[in-house]
């Protein structure tokens, strides 16, 4: 499992050159969970808000089933967070006809409950909306030039899967590789999920990365997505409206998330999309072999409620809302070059 995958990906605004050190402390890097619903207050399931700091979720999630004394299955979050950050987020634990705990007696100084109520149903990973992040920029080599990249950015980034979706080094990739081959074998079947995604996000990035290459403008059978929307339509070049759309931001190109099935990218576009892909052949074929169904996904990411707060000269602190599913890493790198105190650069 050596296979080496490319992993320079193009700029939308060329690379940025600033520099910057984030993660220093856990506040300089804070997440704030959007969910997708409100608890209804009625039900067996418990939902507690919870603040965590330098703690991941899992860990925070089997906690929570030690303290509730239940099986780690009753309890439920919406998404996994960073562990080398201060996050909110919301937990569900199951606890059908049970009497109240005392949520101030579970945590510590790392852990900390908010809110508890309760709702009907178990929260499932995805029900969120988005997340707001506040992340602090120490040592900035040029903190006029990051403003400046700041407004660029507005208008949009690449949509890449960050390197989390890759795993340290591109382990889950390798192993992905590796798995579609029948050249390892994974058990657990969580852990094979993860693999066989970042395989598919390494192909999207593919294609997303050389799109940005040239001019992004559309080509004949061309996918369309809506803004804050999964729904896509196809190109019309009759349609004398779509340059305006997408330089206002309404709508976005989109690349394939690979899997089975007839995309509904046509024409110009599709070869162009087969052609980028062509090296890895054998990896879409056993993407599709494992069932998994062709879907679109949008090439741009608009950070939302963008701010910059100047707190020093070389200091900085950026907040942006960014819907699930979406990387702050692929906002920060059209930003500065980055340097993770805790585990070096991006």
């Amino acid at each position: 499992m050596t296979t080496a995958f490319p992993t320079e990906l193009n700029y939308a605004y060329g690379e940025p050159q600033a520099t910057a050190v984030i993660r220093q402390h856990p506040e300089d890097f804070q997440v704030t969970e959007n969910l997708a619903f409100e608890p209804d207050g009625a039900g067996d399931h418990v939902y507690l808000y919870i603040r965590k700091t330098g703690e991941n979720t899992d860990w925070v999630a089997r906690q929570l089933a030690n303290f509730c004394q239940v099986s780690p299955r009753e309890v439920g979050y919406a998404g996994k967070k960073d562990r080398h950050a201060i996050t909110e987020q919301w937990f569900s634990v199951h606890m059908p006809g049970r009497s109240p705990l005392t949520w101030s007696l579970f945590g510590g100084d790392s852990i900390q409950v908010l809110k508890a109520t309760k709702h009907g149903r178990k929260l499932r990973l995805g029900s969120l909306t988005g997340n707001r992040f506040a992340i602090r920029l120490r040592n900035v080599t040029d903190a006029d030039a990051v403003i400046q990249r700041c407004e660029l950015v507005r208008q949009g980034v690449p949509n890449y899967f960050g390197e989390q979706r890759f795993g340290h080094h591109g382990g889950n990739l390798v192993k992905g590789a590796a798995l579609i081959k029948g050249e390892y074998k994974e058990r657990q079947k969580h852990k094979k999920g993860m693999y066989i995604s970042a395989v598919r996000s390494f192909l999207f990035n593919q294609v997303v990365s050389a799109r940005y290459a040239n001019a992004i403008t559309p080509m004949t059978g061309d996918v369309l997505m809506h803004q804050g929307s999964q729904s896509c339509f196809v190109f019309d070049a009759q349609d004398a409206t779509i340059t305006e759309r997408l330089e206002n931001l309404e709508v976005h190109l989109t690349a394939p998330m690979w899997g089975r099935g007839r995309s509904i990218c046509t024409d110009q576009a599709f070869e162009w999309e087969i052609a980028q892909l062509d090296a890895y052949q054998e990896l879409q074929s056993g993407l599709e072999n494992l069932g998994l169904n062709q879907e679109r996904r949008a090439l741009r990411l608009l950070p939302q409620q963008l701010e910059v707060t100047k707190e020093a000269d070389d200091q900085l602190l950026l907040s942006f809302d960014l819907s699930v599913g979406s990387f702050a890493t692929s906002v920060l790198r059209e930003i500065c070059q980055v340097e993770n105190a805790q585990r070096g650069e991006f």
